[in-house]
């Protein structure tokens, strides 16, 4: 049975009782505790915990949630029974059926046969697990399904009592195990060896909210939940193992292709050696975890999800490299998860460029990484070895995995090749301490759970109605008022408030548009509206001021927007479509919107794409968004089904979860055509002039454009053509010729720079000419220790370290020179010849010597090394130091 059948299942057998099918949400939501979502009920979280009501006629669900967790991504492959992403079919109950509901709904399906739309599972080998004391759930089992009491296990908190591991809902569960027999391990249930008795469904009780804590048993419980609720979660990739009849979740139809392949681009077999099986997995398992995470909008980069994305994609090469692949993988690999997916998720398709693109590029970037860490590794190897060590330094290679990106297994690998060993000891200690300084921030940076309780009665019962997209001005009632963060019944002159109206004209900040500005006005009473926020999708926050008089619940006030506001950020909001559909134009359709924040007269707007885009790119979107403008399109908008929207050509946005009904907005015909809930103009003319002000990236895979529509974009053109007006006056040419005036005495001062800079070259290498003769006798040891004139750079002292070096010939000679640079660093060098070196000089001492007089820090090799200062006071107390140094030496 394929996967998408098994996902087809189980969603028609819940379908059938009554429960309402759910889209998966995004794997990226907007929660400050998760990275991504790593359990099927995170979608549903404010409906357990009584935020909101939850929108299901029978007050039942059903979804296939995709999941992400990487807490262990080192572990990965390790086992075979555990995924980074994985698909969670669950069904879901908000204060409808409990106990008995749930074991009775999962039994069915699991048991019932294939004919009857059931997983034909045998009665006889499935096991289940409960919490220590619910007997409630032990007795379910056992009276009313009828399995036996030996196959019904009693487990602790940790194995048996279910949170996300945040605060949120938590309860005991009871888990369900399928019997693979007697080769996959010994007998005795769950308990005795979880490899045999694969754990396939687990049933939440969810009854409890949970605070703060570590672990999954060291948090406090804060009490019952306002209803019991029914969260459970079937591992669609289990199921598929059993019913494929293959060995473990890399084997099924979704990642075994993966497998296969890299078997054709490397040299080594699946099955063989359990270091290289621990790699096909790594790679088979990585390839669907990135391919999903860049189908919901993510890219590599050096944080956050980013950083996880570039982690996984990374160990797929380096995996691949491990097993012999000579050269580029990704695109096979991506081009195979991507068709064993598409069944389940259809929209890989539309997304397939996208998706290869993003993955190859970061494949490029690493290869270079691996070739530039390969020749620092070999520079540490030299340095090893001309020590008469043969062990690389713990920190060596915990730089080049930390600051270089380079791999530590390929560090080990290369390492035992040249004949040497690496400080594990070392490496592991320093590693430890960065993961504990990540953790530690990750705690600082979570927010916890924000507890939108206070809003619920009104989310729940008196939703506002947003006549905005027709008036500027509505009477209202005020139905709630909070002050410093609780309900209150009146507010008065000078205080911060929240005010909840039935009915405003202002927007909700969303989709990137900031909120209305605007005021609530009633008889001599005045409220100045600052922000507007939306609460569960359905409530307007007003955040205000009172600035003149009072306001009480209950009061007819009448709510105005800011014309001016309004009128502007129309504008930018509607220009911002413009430019996406342009730069789709000019670019290509992987050129998707990654985010974007407009207000009036002026957006950003963030689009996937891996390369800079050059002047003349620039200047095409541009003209493409304002020949739209000049087109004087009309811009309608369409209230239809999701499916009818997309069937229409309408782009979604990554991370976005629409409802039922969704707003098209359209602006000549298929040249944009986006799902927007925000404020548009009637005409595109009225956007007036868009003047882009450049492109930046902003991470890895994302780029930015910025821009001005409006009269902002003529005051910026104004002041654009001022400034031009006056540089052709200093010059003394018409504006047409000032890029080339400037052209030319650009490269006349480069040529003036560049004699300047060989002049001053020559005067300090005629001076250095003789300082080899000038140098000192001390320990044996030719010294000279000085510092040059000032401006003298980096560079420059290098060359005059290794002339001067070269002219002691077969002497022990050491120099060092530093200079101020005219930036107020401090660069400085040190040199020896090798028969200094074979003395035991080392370069590398003698700059960390001198720079900690100077407040510097640098390194190199025993031969030549440099470093950078500041503080160049310290300088000739530096050079003491050397000297002193080198004059210890035996």
């Amino acid at each position: 049975m394929q996967t998408h059948e098994i996902r087809d299942r189980f969603t028609n057998h819940f379908v059938k009782a009554g429960h309402t099918p759910v889209p998966s949400a995004s794997l990226i939501l907007d929660d400050p505790n998760l990275l991504f979502v790593n359990a099927g009920m995170v979608p549903f979280k404010p409906y357990f915990l009584g935020q909101q009501n939850p929108p299901f006629p029978n007050g039942t669900a059903t979804s296939i949630q995709k999941c992400v967790r990487t807490l262990d991504i080192e572990e990965v492959g390790i086992t075979t029974r555990h995924n980074t992403f994985f698909q969670m079919a669950g069904n879901f109950s908000f204060g409808q059926y409990f106990k008995e509901g749930a074991i009775k709904h999962a039994w069915s399906l699991l048991t019932d046969s294939v004919e009857d739309g059931g997983f034909g599972l045998d009665p006889e080998r499935l096991w289940v697990t409960v919490y220590l004391d619910d007997d409630e759930a032990a007795d379910i089992w056992h009276k009313e399904i009828g399995i036996p009491e030996e196959r019904i296990q009693r487990l602790g908190m940790a194995d048996n009592y279910w949170s996300m591991g945040i605060p949120g809902p938590c309860g005991p569960c009871s888990e369900i195990y399928y019997d693979r027999g007697p080769e996959y391990g010994k007998e005795g249930g769950p308990i005795a060896d979880d490899n045999r008795y694969m754990e396939i469904w687990n049933l939440v009780f969810m009854q409890n909210e949970r605070g703060e804590g570590i672990g999954k048993d060291n948090f406090e419980i804060l009490g019952p939940l306002p209803k019991k609720n029914i969260d459970t979660g079937l591992g669609v990739e289990r199921v598929a193992c059993i019913l494929q009849g293959v060995d473990n979740v890399y084997e099924t139809d979704l990642l075994r292709p993966v497998i296969d392949v890299a078997q054709e681009l490397t040299s080594a077999k699946y099955g063989v050696k359990h270091e290289d099986d621990i790699r096909f997995r790594v790679i088979a398992d990585h390839s669907r975890t990135g391919m999903m995470l860049i189908l919901d909008g993510v890219t590599p980069g050096n944080e956050g999800r980013g950083y996880i994305l570039r982690r996984l994609l990374r160990r797929i090469i380096r995996s691949a490299r491990l097993l012999g692949a000579p050269g580029h993988t990704m695109e096979k690999f991506m081009n195979t998860i991507m068709d064993t997916m598409t069944p389940s998720y259809p929209e890989i398709a539309d997304n397939r460029e996208r998706i290869l693109r993003v993955a190859v590029t970061e494949e490029n970037a690493f290869l270079k990484t691996l070739e530039s860490g390969t020749a620092l590794f070999e520079d540490a190897a030299a340095a090893v070895k001309e020590s008469g060590k043969t062990t690389i330094a713990g920190a060596d290679a915990f730089a080049l995995h930390d600051t270089y990106g380079f791999p530590i297994d390929l560090t080990l690998e290369m390492a035992a090749e040249a004949g040497l060993e690496v400080d594990s000891e070392g490496f592991d200690a320093l590693m430890a301490e960065q993961r504990a300084r990540a953790k530690a921030d990750n705690r600082a940076k979570k927010h916890g759970h924000a507890d939108l309780s206070i809003y619920r009665e009104w989310v729940d019962n008196n939703p506002t109605e947003f006549a905005g997209y027709e008036e500027l001005e509505t009477n209202s009632k005020v139905i709630g008022l909070l002050a410093d963060g609780a309900k209150v019944q009146a507010v008065e002159e000078g205080q911060q408030v929240e005010v909840v109206l039935d009915v405003t004209p202002l927007y909700a900040e969303s989709g990137g548009q900031l909120g209305d500005r605007g005021v609530i006005t009633m008889g001599d009473s005045l409220l100045k509206i600052d922000d507007v926020q939306k609460i569960g999708k359905k409530l307007w926050v007003h955040k205000a001021t009172v600035e003149k008089g009072g306001l009480a619940v209950g009061d007819a006030v009448t709510a105005t927007v800011d014309d001016a506001w309004r009128h502007a950020a129309r504008q930018a909001h509607s220009a911002t479509h413009l430019i996406h559909a342009a730069l789709r134009e000019v670019l290509g359709p992987t050129a998707v919107q990654a985010g974007s924040m407009n207000k009036p007269g002026y957006l950003r707007f963030d689009f996937n794409y891996t390369e800079s885009l050059t002047p003349s790119q620039l200047a095409q979107i541009e003209a493409i968004t304002n020949e739209a403008v000049d087109s004087d399109w009309t811009v309608n908008t369409i209230e239809t089904t999701l499916d009818e929207a997309k069937a229409m050509g309408a782009m979604a946005l990554f991370g976005e979860n629409y409802g039922n009904v969704v707003r098209v907005v359209e602006m000549g015909g298929p040249f944009s055509m986006e799902l927007c809930g925000g404020t548009h103009v009637a005409h595109s003319s009225q956007i007036g002039p868009v003047a882009i002000l450049g492109e930046a990236s902003v991470g890895s895979g994302v780029r930015r454009i910025e821009a001005y529509s409006g009269m902002d974009s003529f005051r910026y053109l104004s002041k654009e053509r001022a400034l031009m007006e006056g540089v052709a006056s200093s010059l003394k040419a018409p504006s047409t010729d000032v890029p080339d005036r400037i052209a030319a005495l650009t490269q006349k001062l480069k040529e003036a720079e560049k004699a300047i800079d060989d002049m001053r070259k020559a005067q300090l290498l005629a001076e250095s000419a003789g300082l080899a003769a000038k140098a000192d006798q001390l320990n044996g040891f030719e010294v000279i220790t000085l510092t040059l004139s000032k401006g003298t750079s980096a560079g420059d002292l290098r060359t005059v370290a290794t002339d001067v070096k070269n002219a002691f010939g077969e002497k022990a000679g050491v120099v060092v020179l530093a200079a101020e640079d005219g930036s107020g660093k401090v660069p400085f060098v040190a040199a020896a010849t090798k028969a200094a070196v074979a003395r035991g000089v080392k370069s590398g001492e003698l700059v960390k010597t001198l720079g900690g007089y100077i407040d510097g820090r640098g390194g190199g090799k025993p031969d030549m090394a440099q470093g950078s200062g500041s503080n160049a006071e310290g300088l000739q107390a530096g050079f003491n130091a050397v000297r002193d140094l080198l004059g210890g030496l035996k």
